[in-house]
């Protein structure tokens, strides 16, 4: 059976991790370089990077903070922000990263998602889908860009299956509704994309305790979990949530 992944997650503003609720009111969480090194210690089997506001501000990825940060781990690597072509994820990979996470580029021009998977293969390329319920119906949830600023019109599910379609090894699935509210994942909208996909799914926002660990591996169908404010300022730490997953059955590596 294959182990459930815990992902940290630094969501990364002018070179500081932060961290909001909703995309909003964002407090500092540290240095990237340190805040991920902490992580990787404690048992997080990836980091992800997420240069939240590169794309708004139309610039590229912090590349020496995503050096720096590469220099301190041993665990798979993400980063997303800002890529926008083939020469921007090469510019990546070089500085260490393992994956990269696209969003509101793969949106503008879904061609790149295959273009990055040919050269460095699908296993490597995120598709990460920012989603907001437009109603009861997890299905009719919408897609946001632009750091959550921009609706788009697409629904999730749909824009899930076209990613799947077009090469992406993974998908990078984020409740706007629930992101830093710390009440739980949104397990309807997340087993609504892992049903319409084959690829791994990795759910994000609302992560407070391990049972809500459990409901999105449980019930979300979801592959990953990925948290952030709960590991950043020292609710939980990675280990005490697996030996917890571990001891209500769910399948995940324990640190040694």
């Amino acid at each position: 059976m294959l182990t459930k992944r815990m992902i940290a997650c630094l969501d990364v503003n002018a070179g500081r991790v932060v961290k909001g609720v909703q995309f909003v009111d964002l407090v500092d969480a540290g240095d990237p370089a340190e805040v991920a090194a902490r992580h990787a210690a404690a048992g997080a089997d990836e980091i992800v990077f997420l240069d939240i506001t590169a794309t708004h501000e139309a610039r590229g990825t912090l590349i020496e903070t995503v050096k720096r940060t590469a220099q301190r781990l041993f665990v798979p690597f993400t980063v997303g922000g800002g890529i926008r072509t083939l020469d921007d994820a090469a510019a990546v990979f070089d500085a260490g990263a393992d994956k990269i996470s696209i969003n509101s580029a793969a949106l503008a021009r879904p061609e790149l998602i295959g273009e990055i998977g040919a050269k460095f293969g699908a296993q490597a390329v995120i598709v990460a889908i920012d989603a907001r319920r437009t109603g009861r119906e997890p299905e009719k949830a919408e897609v946001f860009v632009a750091g959550g600023r921009t609706a788009t019109g697409r629904r999730a599910v749909e824009w899930a299956r076209e990613a799947e379609d077009r090469g992406a090894g993974e998908i990078l699935l984020t409740s706007m509704d629930a992101d830093g509210t710390r009440a739980g994942f949104d397990c309807g909208l997340t087993a609504a994309v892992s049903g319409a996909v084959q690829i791994p799914v990795i759910a994000s926002g609302g992560a407070g305790n391990a049972q809500h660990f459990t409901e999105v591996f449980r019930e979300g169908k979801a592959d990953a979990a990925l948290a952030a404010s709960i590991f950043h300022f020292g609710i939980a730490d990675v280990r005490a949530l697996k030996e917890e997953l571990q001891r209500v059955g769910i399948p995940v590596r324990l640190p040694c």
